[in-house]
Protein backbone atom coordinates (compact mmCIF):
# COMPACT_ATOMS: atom_id res chain seq x y z
CA UNK A 1 0.00 0.00 0.00
CA UNK A 2 1.71 3.34 -0.89
CA UNK A 3 2.28 5.89 1.61
CA UNK A 4 0.53 8.83 1.61
CA UNK A 5 2.51 11.66 0.57
CA UNK A 6 4.31 13.90 3.08
CA UNK A 7 2.34 17.39 3.31
CA UNK A 8 4.43 20.14 1.69
CA UNK A 9 5.42 22.38 3.49
CA UNK A 10 4.58 25.94 3.13
CA UNK A 11 7.27 28.96 2.20
CA UNK A 12 8.08 30.95 5.10
CA UNK A 13 7.48 34.73 4.45
CA UNK A 14 9.94 36.71 5.19
CA UNK A 15 9.97 38.51 8.68
CA UNK A 16 8.12 41.85 8.45
CA UNK A 17 10.53 45.19 8.28
CA UNK A 18 9.12 47.86 10.26
CA UNK A 19 9.57 51.02 8.24
CA UNK A 20 11.89 53.59 9.62
CA UNK A 21 11.52 57.06 9.01
CA UNK A 22 14.63 59.62 8.75
CA UNK A 23 14.43 60.75 12.57
CA UNK A 24 17.12 63.00 12.08
CA UNK A 25 14.75 64.89 9.72
CA UNK A 26 11.56 64.08 12.00
CA UNK A 27 13.69 66.05 15.05
CA UNK A 28 14.54 68.92 12.69
CA UNK A 29 10.69 69.30 11.44
CA UNK A 30 9.07 68.94 15.04
CA UNK A 31 11.84 71.78 16.33
CA UNK A 32 11.00 74.07 13.60
CA UNK A 33 6.84 73.39 14.04
CA UNK A 34 7.37 74.27 18.07
CA UNK A 35 9.76 76.52 17.61
CA UNK A 36 7.07 78.39 15.08
CA UNK A 37 4.03 78.18 17.58
CA UNK A 38 5.58 79.03 20.68
CA UNK A 39 8.67 80.73 20.88
CA UNK A 40 12.59 79.52 21.16
CA UNK A 41 12.78 79.80 25.23
CA UNK A 42 9.30 78.15 25.39
CA UNK A 43 10.16 74.61 23.75
CA UNK A 44 11.92 71.95 25.63
CA UNK A 45 14.12 69.68 24.01
CA UNK A 46 11.75 66.72 25.29
CA UNK A 47 8.85 68.77 23.89
CA UNK A 48 10.49 67.94 20.82
CA UNK A 49 11.44 64.67 21.37
CA UNK A 50 7.85 64.04 21.43
CA UNK A 51 6.89 65.55 18.93
CA UNK A 52 9.01 64.18 16.79
CA UNK A 53 8.13 60.52 18.84
CA UNK A 54 11.89 59.81 18.78
CA UNK A 55 13.43 59.06 22.35
CA UNK A 56 15.02 62.29 24.30
CA UNK A 57 18.33 61.01 24.12
CA UNK A 58 18.72 60.75 20.16
CA UNK A 59 17.92 64.57 19.77
CA UNK A 60 20.77 65.49 21.37
CA UNK A 61 22.63 62.63 19.68
CA UNK A 62 21.73 63.87 16.22
CA UNK A 63 22.22 67.84 17.46
CA UNK A 64 23.51 68.03 20.66
CA UNK A 65 22.01 71.43 22.89
CA UNK A 66 19.16 72.90 21.75
CA UNK A 67 21.39 76.30 20.74
CA UNK A 68 22.70 73.88 18.42
CA UNK A 69 19.32 72.24 17.07
CA UNK A 70 18.34 76.23 16.22
CA UNK A 71 21.15 76.60 14.43
CA UNK A 72 21.00 73.39 12.34
CA UNK A 73 17.67 74.49 11.34
CA UNK A 74 19.09 77.79 9.74
CA UNK A 75 21.74 75.84 8.25
CA UNK A 76 19.14 73.66 6.57
CA UNK A 77 17.37 76.37 5.24
CA UNK A 78 20.69 78.14 4.01
CA UNK A 79 20.61 77.63 0.12
CA UNK A 80 17.07 79.95 0.19
CA UNK A 81 19.63 83.01 1.40
CA UNK A 82 22.24 81.47 -1.00
CA UNK A 83 19.32 82.32 -3.91
CA UNK A 84 18.40 85.58 -2.66
CA UNK A 85 22.34 86.16 -2.75
CA UNK A 86 22.69 85.17 -6.38
CA UNK A 87 19.95 86.29 -7.97
CA UNK A 88 20.62 89.75 -5.95
CA UNK A 89 24.37 89.68 -7.70
CA UNK A 90 22.34 89.06 -11.20
CA UNK A 91 20.57 92.57 -10.46
CA UNK A 92 23.77 94.00 -9.50
CA UNK A 93 25.74 92.45 -13.02
CA UNK A 94 22.81 93.70 -15.22
CA UNK A 95 22.58 97.02 -17.15
CA UNK A 96 21.39 99.59 -15.06
CA UNK A 97 18.01 100.92 -16.03
CA UNK A 98 14.33 101.81 -14.58
CA UNK A 99 13.99 98.65 -13.02
CA UNK A 100 17.53 98.12 -11.22
CA UNK A 101 15.70 98.68 -8.25
CA UNK A 102 12.92 96.24 -8.37
CA UNK A 103 15.13 93.80 -9.63
CA UNK A 104 17.04 93.90 -6.53
CA UNK A 105 13.71 93.96 -4.16
CA UNK A 106 12.74 90.94 -6.36
CA UNK A 107 15.48 88.82 -5.43
CA UNK A 108 15.08 89.63 -1.70
CA UNK A 109 11.29 88.77 -2.10
CA UNK A 110 10.50 86.11 -4.40
CA UNK A 111 12.41 83.45 -3.41
CA UNK A 112 10.88 83.60 0.43
CA UNK A 113 7.84 83.67 -1.16
CA UNK A 114 8.38 80.49 -2.84
CA UNK A 115 9.45 79.12 0.05
CA UNK A 116 6.48 80.17 2.31
CA UNK A 117 4.41 78.24 -0.35
CA UNK A 118 6.10 74.98 -0.13
CA UNK A 119 4.22 72.70 2.19
CA UNK A 120 7.61 72.20 3.34
CA UNK A 121 8.41 76.03 3.77
CA UNK A 122 5.78 76.64 5.97
CA UNK A 123 6.89 75.91 9.38
CA UNK A 124 10.60 77.94 8.56
CA UNK A 125 8.96 81.18 7.57
CA UNK A 126 6.76 81.03 10.76
CA UNK A 127 9.80 80.61 12.72
CA UNK A 128 11.67 83.24 10.96
CA UNK A 129 8.74 85.83 11.52
CA UNK A 130 8.61 85.10 15.26
CA UNK A 131 12.00 85.34 16.03
CA UNK A 132 12.69 88.43 13.86
CA UNK A 133 9.66 90.11 15.91
CA UNK A 134 9.89 88.50 19.33
CA UNK A 135 13.75 88.21 20.10
CA UNK A 136 15.43 86.39 22.48
CA UNK A 137 19.24 86.35 23.35
CA UNK A 138 20.23 82.77 21.89
CA UNK A 139 17.52 83.49 18.60
CA UNK A 140 19.43 87.05 18.51
CA UNK A 141 22.51 85.40 17.65
CA UNK A 142 21.40 83.13 15.32
CA UNK A 143 19.65 85.26 13.19
CA UNK A 144 22.84 88.07 13.35
CA UNK A 145 25.02 85.33 11.90
CA UNK A 146 22.75 83.93 9.30
CA UNK A 147 20.96 87.19 8.18
CA UNK A 148 22.95 89.69 8.84
CA UNK A 149 25.37 89.16 6.23
CA UNK A 150 22.96 89.04 3.86
CA UNK A 151 21.36 92.36 4.52
CA UNK A 152 24.92 94.12 4.42
CA UNK A 153 24.63 92.54 0.91
CA UNK A 154 21.40 94.46 0.20
CA UNK A 155 21.71 97.44 2.23
CA UNK A 156 25.03 97.88 -0.15
CA UNK A 157 23.22 97.05 -3.25
CA UNK A 158 20.65 99.60 -2.50
CA UNK A 159 23.14 102.42 -2.07
CA UNK A 160 24.61 101.37 -5.38
CA UNK A 161 21.15 101.12 -6.97
CA UNK A 162 20.18 104.69 -5.17
CA UNK A 163 23.54 107.18 -5.59
CA UNK A 164 24.22 109.91 -3.50
CA UNK A 165 22.14 107.99 -0.53
CA UNK A 166 23.62 107.70 2.81
CA UNK A 167 24.09 104.53 4.68
CA UNK A 168 21.43 104.70 7.73
CA UNK A 169 18.93 105.92 4.98
CA UNK A 170 19.65 102.57 3.31
CA UNK A 171 19.37 100.46 6.52
CA UNK A 172 16.20 102.05 7.31
CA UNK A 173 15.11 101.11 3.92
CA UNK A 174 16.47 97.45 4.61
CA UNK A 175 14.51 96.89 7.66
CA UNK A 176 11.07 98.75 6.65
CA UNK A 177 11.20 96.12 3.72
CA UNK A 178 11.71 93.13 5.82
CA UNK A 179 9.11 93.98 7.99
CA UNK A 180 6.92 94.36 5.08
CA UNK A 181 7.57 90.48 4.14
CA UNK A 182 7.65 89.39 7.27
CA UNK A 183 4.11 90.70 8.04
CA UNK A 184 2.93 89.00 4.76
CA UNK A 185 4.49 85.63 5.58
CA UNK A 186 2.24 85.72 8.55
CA UNK A 187 -0.44 87.82 9.01
CA UNK A 188 -3.98 86.54 8.09
CA UNK A 189 -6.23 89.83 8.51
CA UNK A 190 -6.01 90.53 5.15
CA UNK A 191 -8.37 87.99 4.36
CA UNK A 192 -11.09 89.71 6.73
CA UNK A 193 -9.97 93.32 5.34
CA UNK A 194 -10.49 92.12 1.76
CA UNK A 195 -13.66 90.80 2.66
CA UNK A 196 -12.72 87.32 1.71
CA UNK A 197 -11.52 88.60 -1.97
CA UNK A 198 -7.61 88.17 -0.56
CA UNK A 199 -5.75 84.76 0.35
CA UNK A 200 -3.70 84.99 3.30
CA UNK A 201 0.73 84.67 2.35
CA UNK A 202 -0.66 84.00 -1.54
CA UNK A 203 2.22 84.14 -3.65
CA UNK A 204 0.17 85.61 -6.33
CA UNK A 205 0.50 89.11 -3.99
CA UNK A 206 4.10 89.12 -4.58
CA UNK A 207 4.40 91.54 -7.33
CA UNK A 208 2.05 93.67 -5.37
CA UNK A 209 4.44 93.50 -2.54
CA UNK A 210 7.58 93.90 -4.63
CA UNK A 211 6.12 96.61 -6.14
CA UNK A 212 5.16 98.37 -2.64
CA UNK A 213 8.41 97.91 -1.03
CA UNK A 214 10.48 99.37 -4.48
CA UNK A 215 8.22 102.43 -4.04
CA UNK A 216 8.87 103.04 -0.36
CA UNK A 217 12.66 102.62 -0.85
CA UNK A 218 12.64 104.80 -3.58
CA UNK A 219 11.34 107.43 -1.56
CA UNK A 220 13.46 107.02 1.03
CA UNK A 221 16.46 107.24 -0.71
CA UNK A 222 15.28 110.36 -2.83
CA UNK A 223 15.12 107.79 -5.97
CA UNK A 224 12.05 108.99 -8.70
CA UNK A 225 9.87 105.61 -8.65
CA UNK A 226 10.18 103.55 -12.22
CA UNK A 227 7.96 103.99 -14.86
CA UNK A 228 5.06 101.41 -14.37
CA UNK A 229 5.02 98.46 -16.65
CA UNK A 230 1.93 97.82 -18.88
CA UNK A 231 0.22 95.09 -17.25
CA UNK A 232 0.14 92.64 -20.66
CA UNK A 233 4.13 92.46 -20.04
CA UNK A 234 3.79 91.34 -16.33
CA UNK A 235 4.70 88.10 -15.47
CA UNK A 236 2.28 85.99 -13.01
CA UNK A 237 4.36 84.95 -9.86
CA UNK A 238 5.35 80.99 -10.46
CA UNK A 239 5.62 78.73 -7.29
Amino acid sequence: MAKPAAPTSKPRRAPAVAVRTDRRADILLAAEKLFAQNGYDAVSIRQIATEAQVPLALVGYYFGQKHELFHAIFEHWGHTIAERLALLSQARASPRDGQTLERMVGAFIDPVMRMRASPEGEYYALLVARELSYRTTDASRVLADYFDPMAHAFIDALQEACPGSEREDAAWAYQFALGALIHHMSDERVHRLSLGEAVPFDPAATPRLVKFVTAGIAAVLGQPAAPARSRSRSRPFAI
